[in-house]
């Protein structure tokens, strides 16, 4: 029996490329379709996913398929389980395997825990947010469900280029930060501009009966920043990391609360 061959795909999300191996042409399609001009052949990877695409009746056997996200790190390796797959990386955050059947679904959240992880320990972040780039800036929008991250983007002026209405992504560039598009999408449906750009300002959105902006004390900007930020580990030394972040991005970047009514106008004071 001729062994299948294996096929590589490079989805480069924030200038950090993930390579993907598998023997299923299938799943190639998938991922092609699903990242889009995310995907980067001539990127030089810095993780590599070898990836094992099995039946759901295989797949259910080990797994139990109402079971919640577990990110944790066990005798000297990372092991990531939902429902709907099974991963391990290595401790140096290099390489991993996943089993799990040919859907972008579960590949879309190792990506996620994986950047998520490298991220911390550079200063980085992924957080739940929708964010866009105006004259050459980006804006962050956080906020509860509801508060308005998809709203606003709709509301973005024709000049505007959306990075994403659902999971920004932010690394420490310099003396700032520089805010990524992503290919993770919300409500919008739609994959943001793959483009970068520094991060100008951080505003915690809250629908009210008027458009304005109003300052807030350090600590509850950390407060906020902190309860949007996507992070999956129970490991008390990351955690750690992802805290002096939010810090460090509160002190260095604008955060501010905008108070908007669901109209174009608001981008008036936005810039």
């Amino acid at each position: 029996m001729i062994a299948a061959t294996a096929q590589d795909v490079v989805v480069e999300i924030g200038s950090m490329p993930i390579l993907v191996r598998t023997t299923s042409p299938e799943f190639v399609e998938i991922l092609e379709k699903r990242y889009g001009v995310y995907v980067n052949p001539t990127a030089k990877p810095v993780f590599k996913f070898e990836v094992e695409i099995v039946s759901s009746a295989s797949l259910s056997g080990a797994i139990d398929p109402d079971e919640d996200l577990s990110v944790r790190f066990e005798q000297g390796r990372w092991v990531l389980e939902r429902g709907d797959f099974h991963a391990e990386l290595d401790s140096d955050l290099r390489h991993g395997r996943i089993r799990q059947t040919a859907a972008p679904y579960a590949i879309d959240a190792a990506f996620r825990i994986v950047h998520s992880l490298i991220l911390a320990k550079q200063g980085g972040l992924l957080v739940h947010s929708a964010s866009v780039v105006r004259n050459g800036r980006a804006f962050l929008f956080a906020g509860v469900s509801g508060a308005g991250k998809t709203t606003i983007s709709r509301l973005a002026p024709a000049d505007a280029t959306l990075l994403t209405d659902e999971i920004s992504y932010i690394r420490r560039e310099g003396d700032g930060y520089i805010a990524f598009g992503t290919p993770f999408s919300g409500e919008l449906a739609q994959h943001g501009d793959k483009v970068r750009a520094p991060l100008a300002a951080v505003y915690l959105l809250r629908q009210g009966p008027e458009n304005r902006i109003d300052p807030i004390s350090e600590a509850d900007a950390v407060r906020a920043v902190m309860e949007s930020v996507l992070f999956f580990a129970h490991d008390t030394e990351l955690v750690g990391h992802v805290f002096d972040s939010v810090c460090n991005l509160v002190q260095t970047v604008p955060v501010r609360r905008l108070t908007f009514v669901p109209d174009s106008r608001i981008w008036e004071l936005i810039g």
